[in-house]
């Protein structure tokens, strides 16, 4: 299969190139295209085969539920019910945006857009692109991350080609995306939320729209996954990775006497702060973000875990930061990433 990539100017979007796009989808086809968070892959919701193809594709588990992606709020309500009042205020709060709610659906909608779930996973994406592109296709778009499934997420569309090409009809390039997180995963089924994934939407700003959000995203291991990300290693580079914790230097101290051990080719996962802490002619040291703007987390994460892979790093040790905030999100993918591997100094 040869994929099209599409390069889109979103100064000047070309309304052309989404209806070429929705084609594809109506036609049974995967587009991958980006949205604020990472870059999605999407199949038609109504199409079961097209579905079915994302998880052929991707690699991905079949009992990992989907994300719907829509164009309003009023088609949330079009395929949920009983959606609590804070679920509707969440909504009404911070869509368009990286926020995804779980609610019940209505019986209508179908098994293999939720893996077999009684609730769906349903988000309203801000970005421009992503938003023209349900548009145009006039349907819900059923979207993943554009990756092999267990890998670090897409932030950009190289990340996508490199893992899909081939595989996918088309792929819609507007550039690196804004957040370079998955959203917010927010449970609404119950009297209270919880959050099933953390992300750009922090469990501070949900707290000042329902102050009761409960925070439960440890997820590994769970036998039914409500959310992405819940059950498996995820956004995992191909090294061995270990999250080192701690106040800054001591962590630095104890990353550098790992790396003097190590026999293999070791790599440094570092922040502005401490990156000259470490020895660059012994280890490939890549900055993640700077512990005083967290969001900058976001924009390079996910391409150092994929730059790790393309230097053929064998080991990897990654500094923690504070799970406060938009750290919480952070903290989540890199623990995910290392499969649970910590160490606490």
């Amino acid at each position: 299969m040869q994929t099209r990539i599409q390069k889109i100017d979103m100064r000047h979007p070309d309304a052309a190139v989404f209806r070429e796009a929705a084609a594809v989808l109506r036609g049974g086809g995967l587009v991958a295209f980006p949205t604020e968070t990472v870059y999605g892959l999407g199949a038609d919701a109504s199409n079961e085969n097209a579905v079915s193809r994302i998880y052929t594709v991707k690699g991905r588990p079949a009992d990992n539920p989907l994300i719907a992606h829509i164009a309003s709020r009023e088609q949330f309500f079009e395929m949920t019910e009983d959606v609590p009042a804070y679920g509707r205020a969440l909504a009404e709060t911070f869509w368009p945006g990286p926020l995804t709610l779980v609610a019940r659906k209505k019986s209508n909608i179908p098994d293999w857009i939720t893996a077999g779930l009684p609730t769906v996973a349903v988000r309203f994406p801000a970005h421009p692109a992503a938003r023209a592109l349900i548009e145009a296709s006039d349907t819900v778009i059923c979207a993943p991350s554009a990756n092999l499934s267990g890998r670090p997420s897409p932030t950009c569309a190289e990340h996508v080609r490199r893992d899909l090409e081939g595989r996918v009809e088309m792929i819609l390039d507007s550039g690196p995306v804004e957040i370079g997180l998955e959203s917010t995963v927010v449970d609404v089924t119950g009297s209270k939320p919880q959050i099933l994934r953390p992300g750009f939407v922090t469990v501070e700003m949900l707290a000042s729209v329902e102050a009761s959000a409960i925070v439960s995203y440890d997820g590994m291991g769970v036998s039914a996954p409500k959310a992405p990300g819940m059950k498996y290693r995820h956004y995992a580079p191909r090294a061995d990775m270990t999250v080192v914790t701690g106040d800054p230097r001591r962590a630095a101290r104890e990353i550098r006497r790992l790396a003097s051990l190590s026999l293999q080719k070791t790599g440094v996962l570092a922040t502005v702060q401490t990156a000259g802490l470490y020895d660059a002619d012994r280890c490939l040291v890549l900055i993640c973000g700077d512990r005083d703007a967290p969001e900058t987390f976001g924009a390079n994460l996910f391409a150092a875990l994929r730059k790790f892979d393309d230097c053929q790093t064998e080991v990897i040790f990654a500094e923690g930061i504070p799970e406060t905030g938009l750290g919480a999100a952070v903290m989540n993918r890199l623990k995910k990433a290392a499969g649970g591997k910590i160490i606490e100094v």
